[in-house]
């Protein structure tokens, strides 16, 4: 066989094993894994670097509606760019239902979004607001059937947290229908009243988030949220957990029987509430839910991730410009912390980070660092083994990593639409010097070919947590 491509004396890792092998693509997909794979038209060395599967990013926000006068900083151009930038070949963005708005209305409304503009794959999970019966008893079958197979609720935040007797239903719809829910886990009366205390007292800047969320109200909320799936009999995802506290509800869950998948984010390892309390509102540029914690809640985060209590590591990318009328520093926003928009950017980072202060500091091994970025998100959302893996027959999504490489992350290097990153300075030991999506190069030497975007929808299966189930 001739093929398209070769990637040459590389060594190759997937979430169970690690081997030297030459790579041959034909199609856009990998056909063959062998020694001294030469006739092709494309010879690609890749001597001193690893290669692995494109990250799969399942959490990420693009081009949403954020409020009166708020608007996101990346759409799905710039949003995809970043994440292929960071060694990403898939994202899982959010398709977010708006009030008395029906799920293909809002899918019609993201796909002409994403359509012609992505630079690596894309699929959506729906985020279910209005779960009228309508929604619950005839569009979510038949989405899920159209491969929508993945949906979100939040018991926080006005005009999208749902009452436990709307996330019972809707987890029941989910459990009827094979369909995965993903929950936000935070107590929207304990915040609300919070907040209200704090604006008595006068307490009115970004350390302000912080305190109003506490990880008391995430852990209510995240033992509320396995509780109500135990009594529907469904499998839940719990997103971006911020803390010990709730890790041990997931854990404990788990003890029980229950099937559970954890997500962590790299703002959990790196940040503190102490970023929030800035001079000048810097701080702003720290605000996202839950809020980063304390050291001792990094160190459970990392012990969740050599544990195995985290599936996933997603970045919860959701960014918004800092200093932009329409972004942090929205004139509500400078006067009162609630109104600051929630949400930093980080899917070019994700990736390094985690490679950088896990793998080459000796916490995770390479093999969880492909499972925790790329295999498990595939298996979780039903693109395995098409995506998330290096076999014969899976798409030829590869990122290859020098892991000599010292990279100091700047903004300007990770080609998203916001004005900054949480991360300026920070030096990473490891770095995605090539990227290819199907076989073709979408990023090398450390700039996204940016003049065609190639990336396409994917339709998708049931979860593995429930494909043993019947519907």
């Amino acid at each position: 066989m001739r093929f398209d491509t070769v990637i040459r004396n590389g060594t190759v890792v997937t979430a169970s094993d690690t081997f030297v092998s030459d790579i041959g693509i034909k199609d856009g997909r990998i056909a063959a894994l062998a020694a001294e794979l030469t006739d092709a038209d494309e010879v690609i060395d890749a001597t001193g670097l690893l290669v692995l599967p494109g990250g799969i990013d399942s959490h990420v926000h693009l081009d949403q509606p954020s409020g009166n006068g708020i608007v996101m900083a990346d759409d799905f151009d710039s949003g995809t760019r970043s994440a292929a930038v960071g060694g990403n070949t898939t994202v899982l963005a959010f398709c977010m239902q708006e009030k008395g708005q029906t799920l293909r209305e809002a899918l019609k409304v993201y796909h002409a979004k994403a359509d012609g503009k992505c630079h690596v794959d894309v699929a959506f999970h729906l985020v279910v607001t209005d779960p009228t019966p309508d929604v619950l008893g005839q569009e979510l079958p038949a989405l899920v059937e159209d491969g929508y197979t993945s949906l979100k609720v939040f018991m926080t935040y006005d005009g999208l947290r749902l009452r436990d007797d709307e996330i019972l239903a809707t987890l029941d719809a989910a459990r009827r229908t094979g369909a995965l829910v993903m929950v936000h886990c935070e107590n929207e009366d304990a915040i609300r009243y919070l907040i209200g205390r704090h604006e008595e007292e006068g307490k009115l800047s970004p350390k302000a988030h912080a305190t109003t969320r506490p990880i008391a109200a995430e852990r209510e909320a995240t033992h509320r949220a396995l509780s109500l799936a135990e009594i529907v009999d469904v499998p839940i995802v719990i997103v971006h957990v911020s803390n010990r506290e709730a890790m041990e509800e997931i854990r404990r869950a788990r003890q029980r029987g229950q099937k559970i998948a954890g997500e962590t984010c790299p703002q959990y390892l790196m940040l503190t509430a102490d970023d929030l309390d800035q001079d000048a509102m810097e701080g702003a540029k720290y605000v996202c839910s839950p809020p980063p914690r304390d050291k001792e809640s990094q160190e459970a985060c990392w012990e969740g991730l050599e544990q195995g209590v985290f599936d996933l590591f997603s970045s919860d990318h959701c960014p918004f410009r800092f200093d932009d009328p329409q972004g942090k520093l929205n004139d509500k926003g400078k006067r009162n912390f609630r109104w600051i928009p929630n949400g930093i950017p980080g899917v070019a980072t994700r990736l390094p980070i985690l490679f950088s202060e896990g793998v080459m500091k000796g916490r995770i091994t390479v093999n969880q660092f492909v499972a925790m970025t790329s295999t498990n998100h595939a298996r979780l959302y039903g693109l395995y083994p098409r995506k998330g893996t290096i076999a014969i027959g899976a798409d030829a999504d590869l990122a290859l990593w020098d892991p000599n490489s010292r990279v100091t992350l700047t903004n300007d290097l990770l080609q998203h639409g916001a004005d900054y990153t949480p991360y300026e300075g920070l030096e990473v030991q490891g770095w995605p010097v090539r990227v290819l999506l199907r076989g073709k190069t979408i990023v090398g030497k450390a700039a996204v070919a940016v003049s065609e975007a190639g990336g396409t929808y994917l339709s998708r299966e049931r979860s593995s947590l429930v494909v043993n189930r019947s519907f």
